[in-house]
């Protein structure tokens, strides 16, 4: 069964996103054209579309604005993964050049990759077959903040503290 993420970023930015209209949901390359023609998405420099992602509890695809929150595209849901699509168009249509798991708000695991590639097969949009880039997030248990291991440097960055090995953002420890 996949595992489903709760919110675990500021309240402020919680309540900020109630407000905002979900992401579009992408359950095709065509939707993904639309919604980038709609919008005026432009590539960056190397000519790639980024976005922000999430795969709803549904296991739907939901694309936004590279600056919008995560929680505001998952309509203040709970989500199977989260992170950031850079996408290329071509003859054949879009592709999926780079993906990670980047999201302070959801802080969602590597192993979430399956839903999120699984909810690329449905739209038929060939990817990489993984995250290119795998964050690993840790709350603190000492002070509650959330932190991004690199290195494999398990220390909380604001206070010290040894982090957990595990991801542990599902209960309450470290909560201030």
């Amino acid at each position: 069964m996949a595992k489903l993420y709760d919110y675990v970023g500021p309240e402020n930015i919680r309540a900020r996103a109630a407000a905002s209209t979900p992401g579009q949901l992408v359950g095709s390359a065509d939707d993904f054209s639309l919604w980038v023609r709609r919008t005026g998405q432009k590539p960056n420099r190397e000519g790639l579309v980024v976005v922000t992602f999430v795969v709803d509890q549904e296991g739907a695809l939901r694309v936004a604005d590279r600056g919008s929150e995560h929680v505001a595209c998952a309509g203040g849901g709970p989500v199977l993964s989260a992170g950031e699509l850079f996408l290329a168009a071509d003859a054949d249509g879009w592709r999926v050049e780079e993906a990670s798991n980047q999201s302070t708000g959801f802080c969602p695991e590597p192993e979430s990759w399956k839903e999120v590639g699984a909810a690329l097969d449905r739209a038929g949009i060939p990817h990489p077959g993984r995250f290119t880039l795998e964050v690993i997030f840790r709350r603190c248990p000492a002070c509650g903040e959330r932190n991004i291991v690199k290195d494999g440097w398990f220390v909380c960055g604001l206070c010290g503290a040894d982090l957990p090995l595990a991801w542990k953002f599902d209960d309450q420890e470290g909560r201030p």
